[in-house]
C-alpha cells in the first residue's frame, strides 16, 4: 500500500502540474488530485519540493523506458530527427510539455527543483547521445562532433522549440525544417564515396587546426 500510495502522489503531483500550474501546486492540490491524505505528502517526501522533484525523475524515467526501444532502432540522423517530430507530438498532447514547462519554470525559483529537472532531462540525452554515437561512427563528421555536447545542444533545442510551439506554432516548424535539412546534409556526406570522404575528412582537419 505504501508504494501505491507514492505511486499515487508521484503522479498526481504530475497531473497538477499541468492542470493548475507550479504557482498553485500545493501539499492540498496534490493530494485532492491523487485522490489521498494530505499529511502523507509530507509522510512519503517530507516537502512538496522533494515530492516534484521525485515525480520530475520518475515521469523522466517512465517517458524514456517508453521510446528506449525505438530509439535504439534508429539508424540516421533523419531517423532522429523523424522520431523527434512524432515524440514531439506525442509528448505535448500527454501533458509532458506542460510539465516540463512548469519545472523549468519552478526552478528559477526554488532551487531544489533544479538538480531533479536536470537529472531528468539528462535521461534524454544520454539516449540521445547514443544515437548519435552510433549513427555519426562511419560518417565524415564523426570525429569532428562531441556527441555529449551535441546531445545536449539536440535536447536543449527541442525542449526550447516545444515551448516556442505554444506561442509561435509556424515559427517551431520552420526550426524544425531547418534541423531536418541540416540532418540532409549529413545524409549527403555519408553517401558521398571512399575518396570523396578522405577529402571531406582533409578539409574538415584543416579546418579544425589538426
Amino acid at each position: 500500500m505504501s508504494a501505491e500510495t507514492r505511486t499515487k502522489l508521484l503522479e498526481g503531483a504530475l497531473r497538477t502540474l499541468v492542470e493548475q500550474g507550479i504557482a498553485k501546486t500545493s501539499a492540498r492540490t496534490i493530494a485532492a488530485t491523487a485522490g489521498v491524505n494530505q499529511a502523507l505528502v509530507f509522510y512519503h517526501f517530507g516537502s512538496v519540493d522533494e515530492l516534484l522533484a521525485a515525480a520530475c525523475r520518475y515521469g523522466a524515467e517512465r517517458r524514456v523506458a517508453r521510446h528506449r526501444e525505438r530509439m535504439a532502432a534508429i539508424g540516421s540522423l533523419s531517423e532522429l530527427l523523424a522520431f523527434g517530430r512524432e515524440m514531439h507530438v506525442e509528448e505535448r498532447a500527454a501533458g509532458h510539455v506542460a510539465v516540463l514547462g512548469q519545472l523549468l519554470a519552478g526552478a528559477q525559483t526554488q532551487a531544489r527543483l533544479a538538480p531533479a529537472t536536470v537529472a531528468g532531462l539528462d535521461l534524454w540525452i544520454a539516449e540521445v547521445e547514443g544515437v548519435l554515437r552510433r549513427v555519426l561512427a562511419g560518417s565524415p563528421l564523426g570525429e569532428f562532433v562531441d556527441a555529449g555536447g551535441l546531445a545536449r545542444a539536440v535536447a536543449a533545442s527541442f525542449v526550447g522549440l516545444e515551448l516556442y510551439e505554444g506561442v509561435d506554432p509556424e515559427g517551431a516548424g520552420e526550426a524544425l525544417g531547418a534541423l531536418e535539412q541540416l540532418a540532409g546534409l549529413g545524409a549527403a556526406l555519408d553517401g558521398l564515396g571512399a575518396v570523396a570522404q578522405r577529402a571531406v575528412r582533409h578539409q574538415l582537419r584543416k579546418a579544425a587546426g589538426r
